[in-house]
């Protein structure tokens, strides 16, 4: 939640610039450097090229070639902070920040930038508060462009969000202008009066502060607008918004605030109070004409003071092994979902969280009144923000359907998605939008009076914001745009891991579909293609040492009469320690793996199948991720239903 303050007298206030100034710069946390003398205790990686720090005058530190890694020193920064890196990439090439913190083998990315410039360009990045230390990772590859360099002026660490700022140094703490030919944002301020019309103070009358202001003088034709726009916020942000202010008396302007999304999406701040991730916020103004006058804005600050009291979305998470989890049945409509665990066979799958667990089941029957109907209310969320529901399905003959459920029976309700087309015992994934403060409804039911069959439902989740905007996972890998970084063993193995959506060539082996999607890709071995004992090898990148436990999660697939081998090495130093392993015909069902290991090196994780006596021996792997600490124990296996 955003809230605006904004005020039309500005406040009184007195300091001169070079106080400011000093007390911007007192104001930089560790992690900060401007590489005038060293590179403040940033060093670079030993595996990789090393970066070079310039003792010119140029203040900088740069890359030329392959890739290098430059490493900050431990940050221990219990609260928010913003960090601002001014960079330049020369020619082509890409540059990467990232936060690693102790004991996780996979560092968390926040931000990666690849567009050439031919001037120092700066990008912010949101530290969360934290109660473990970091470190901060900058990750530089020049281009294959002759003369290509990646170069990093300087690092400035501050308390506080990115989106505030007061506009005093010459950074503008990556606010930029919108570029439009005739009205544009310029810094105001100063003691210098740039044009008639123009404030000569900042918003705290100080005499030599700075602020942001934007004139009609130049205004050509109608609706001439100038958008001032903030740096893209990192991570999830819902809070207070406060700027100050001044307009001028004349009516000929037009005052807004928005939000915009990585879509191009806005939204009006002022009349609709919701914010998702990730976005900016644009101040906007519109003249109609060169008396239109002007606006300024100074002192725009971020604070979580004021939000609604927090609340937890996992109250509308399900993967339904232990129950209902809040939701509840209408009992109204005399049918009902029923919880089952079914052995999987050719003719129905098993659960999809584990392949071996519980899901949700509804059967539906012909009558005169277009069938039984089957209802699963979700738990009431907080209005006024937005959501990303995604959930499991699996249709045989029924329609399954979405709605907002009205707070009052006599309301209708508002369908927000539906599906009616078999979907061959694979389990689809769906994801939806929405905001409301209103339970969300599903609903199974008969497609027709003579087509009547199942729905099956499983891992409802809801996350805060834009589906489409949803982040990756450090360390997960879908293989929905490639393989993550992970690589095929070319000396350790005979053939490659094959990247495929649907089922696999042979019958009666090899999934129907992958396991984040249902329509999505997976790795497989194909074993048409390969010799009795020959194997595929897929390795990680390399990982780093941890102190703790690690906990491998991953889903295979081993379906078919000749199915052979699947294992799980550890690698490092040459050598291969075996983690885990299956032989033989598993599953019809995708099935869940949890892999607990710890090493004290830096190591890499290998995925080895190896084919079977025939050719019904197809293995397959999906949705790999790494996670620190211990793994979670398995929920057992009860055949609750044969249904």
């Amino acid at each position: 939640m955003i809230h605006t303050y904004h005020s039309f007298s500005p406040l009184i206030f007195s300091l001169c610039l070079l106080k400011a100034i000093i007390q911007a710069h007192s104001q930089l946390l560790p992690g900060s450097c401007n590489f005038e003398s060293d590179t403040c205790g940033y060093t670079s990686d030993a595996d990789f090229t090393s970066w070079t720090l310039h003792k010119d005058g140029s203040r900088r530190i740069n890359l030329t070639e392959i890739i290098g890694i430059l490493v900050s020193p431990t940050l221990d920064q219990g609260e928010w902070s913003c960090l601002r890196l001014i960079y330049q990439i020369i020619g082509s090439g890409n540059l990467e920040v990232l936060q690693r913190t102790e004991g996780k083998s996979f560092d968390r990315p926040l931000w990666s930038g690849q567009v050439p410039s031919d001037s120092w360009v700066i990008s912010s990045m949101d530290l969360p508060n934290s109660t473990e230390p970091y470190k901060v990772v900058i990750e530089g590859k020049p281009g294959q462009i002759p003369e290509s360099s990646v170069v990093i002026f300087e690092i400035h660490v501050t308390p506080g969000y990115c989106l505030d700022c007061d506009f005093e140094e010459s950074h503008l703490c990556g606010y930029s202008n919108q570029w439009n030919a005739n009205v544009n944002w310029f810094v105001g301020g100063g003691g210098t009066q740039l044009f008639h019309n123009i404030p000569n103070d900042d918003t705290y009358n100080n005499k030599t502060g700075h602020l942001m202001y934007v004139d009609s003088v130049y205004t050509k034709t109608f609706k001439e607008v100038a958008k001032l726009v903030s740096p893209m916020t990192t991570v999830p942000l819902s809070g207070c918004l406060s700027f100050q202010y001044q307009r001028s008396k004349e009516r000929g302007n037009m005052f807004s605030v928005f939000t915009r999304d990585r879509l191009g999406q806005y939204q009006e701040l002022w009349r609709s109070a919701s914010m998702f991730l990730p976005l900016q916020v644009v101040f906007e103004v519109a003249f109609n004409s060169p008396s239109g006058g002007r606006v300024a804005v100074d002192d725009i600050s971020f604070s979580p003071q004021f939000c609604k009291p927090t609340f937890d979305l996992s109250i509308a998470d399900c993967d339904f092994e232990s129950g209902l989890c809040h939701y509840t049945q209408d009992q109204a409509t005399g049918s009902s979902w029923k919880r089952v665990s079914v052995k999987p066979n050719i003719f129905r799958n098993g659960d999809h969280t584990t392949g071996a667990g519980s899901f949700l089941l509804a059967h539906s029957q012909p009558s005169p009144h277009s069938g039984y109907v089957s209802r699963l209310i979700s738990p009431t969320l907080p209005g006024n923000m937005k959501y990303c529901l995604r959930f499991y399905f699996s249709l045989r003959g029924d329609a399954l359907e979405v709605y907002l459920q009205p707070q009052q029976r006599s309301s209708s309700q508002e369908k927000i998605w539906t599906q009616g087309e078999n979907t061959k015992e694979i389990w689809i994934a769906s994801d939806i939008t929405f905001q409301t403060s209103q339970p969300v409804l599903f609903v199974s039911n008969c497609r027709s009076v003579w087509d009547c069959g199942s729905v099956a439902l499983d891992d409802i989740s809801v996350s805060q914001g834009d589906c489409s905007l949803a982040p990756a996972l450090p360390g997960h890998c879908d293989f929905e745009a490639g393989l993550c970084g992970y690589n095929q063993d070319k000396q350790g193995d005979d053939a490659d891991w094959e990247r495929r959506r649907g089922p696999t060539p042979t019958s009666y082996t090899g999934p129907r579909g992958d396991h984040t999607m249902g329509l999505g890709y997976y790795l497989h071995m194909e074993a048409s293609a390969m010799l009795p004992g020959k194997s595929v090898r897929l390795l990680s990148r390399p990982l780093r040492a941890s102190s703790g436990p690690q906990c491998l999660h991953f889903y295979y697939h081993m379906y078919g009469s000749g199915t052979g081998q699947l294992k799980v090495h550890l690698s490092k130093e040459g050598e291969d320690m075996l983690l885990w392993q299956r032989s033989g015909e598993q599953s019809v069902s995708w099935l869940r793996a949890k892999v607990e290991y710890q090493c004290d090196s830096q190591h890499k994780i290998g995925f080895e199948a190896t084919r079977g006596l025939s050719v019904r021996s197809d293995i397959a792997i999906d949705d790999i991720s790494l996670e620190a600490g211990p793994c979670q124990s398995k929920q057992p296996f009860q055949d609750i239903s044969t249904h």
